[in-house]
């Protein structure tokens, strides 16, 4: 990708939507170079245009459209169904990824939808599954809102990736991002967070939510059970281990 260019993923409920019709309103009306390719009820938009002015015109202009991730690596689909249904749905060539994150049922903080699910993208090429609740997610959001993050519905889970997603842009690494997580973040969680150069895993300080990780040379898995874990490439010979409480597994800058 260009230098200065950024991509969105994006989604529509309509499978017939008009993604062109994105593209060039966008040109148009922000005089910018924008792209835009089709995958299925998603589309990939890379832009040189400002982030901020890219979402604004989206919310005004084509309401309908939601806006599921954005950065420079990171592209998010997010659909229901069972893993193999969404590679074949989405035709995903899996084998270029680096890493991949996906949540079994929806979450429970907001409406059942798929908007409502996980993962939660928030910008700066992040992406994050959560298996527990915060406590104090309503104090953060507002908190969050006055350092101009937007959100999109009522999950405690974005408040967490928006929360990580503020602490990043204000230069601080994953690592110390979850550091001060352990501070401001309220409540019982396991973290699974993916950025453009790796992903790591935390545990709240009590970790009553089951995980489990695996390592080998070739691949880093977490779940909340082995069984999915059991099935992958290698596993039988991996290193594998509960994460203990509170403390940051981090394998940043291994993308």
């Amino acid at each position: 990708m260009k230098q200065g260019h950024v991509k969105f993923s994006l989604a529509h409920d309509d499978s017939e939507f008009d993604w062109d019709s994105v593209g060039t309103g966008l040109e148009e009306a922000l005089e910018c170079e924008a792209a835009v390719g089709r995958i299925a009820n998603h589309a990939i938009l890379t832009t040189d245009a400002k982030e901020v002015d890219v979402t604004a015109w989206l919310k005004t202009h084509r309401p309908g459209v939601r806006i599921v991730g954005s950065g420079r690596a990171i592209e998010i689909f997010k659909e229901v169904c069972l893993p193999k249904d969404v590679y074949a749905k989405f035709d995903l060539d899996v084998a270029a990824g680096t890493h991949m994150i996906g949540h079994t049922r929806m979450a429970t903080e907001s409406a059942v939808t798929t908007a409502g699910s996980h993962p939660f993208a928030t910008g700066a090429d992040l992406c994050l599954v959560h298996n527990g609740s915060l406590s104090n997610h309503n104090r953060l959001r507002e908190n969050l809102r006055r350092e101009g993050i937007e959100f999109d519905t009522d999950n405690d889970t974005e408040v967490a990736a928006a929360y990580l997603t503020w602490k990043l842009r204000q230069g601080a690494s994953l690592p110390e991002a979850l550091e001060d997580g352990k501070r401001d973040l309220d409540g019982f969680y396991t973290f699974c967070i993916g950025t453009a150069d790796g992903f790591a895993v935390l545990r709240d300080p009590i970790a009553c939510k089951h995980a489990v990780l695996a390592e080998t040379e070739d691949w880093v898995a977490m779940a909340t059970e082995y069984r999915a874990i059991a099935h992958l490439p290698g596993a039988e010979s991996a290193r594998i281990w509960e994460p203990a409480p509170g403390i940051i597994y981090d394998w940043s800058g291994h993308a």
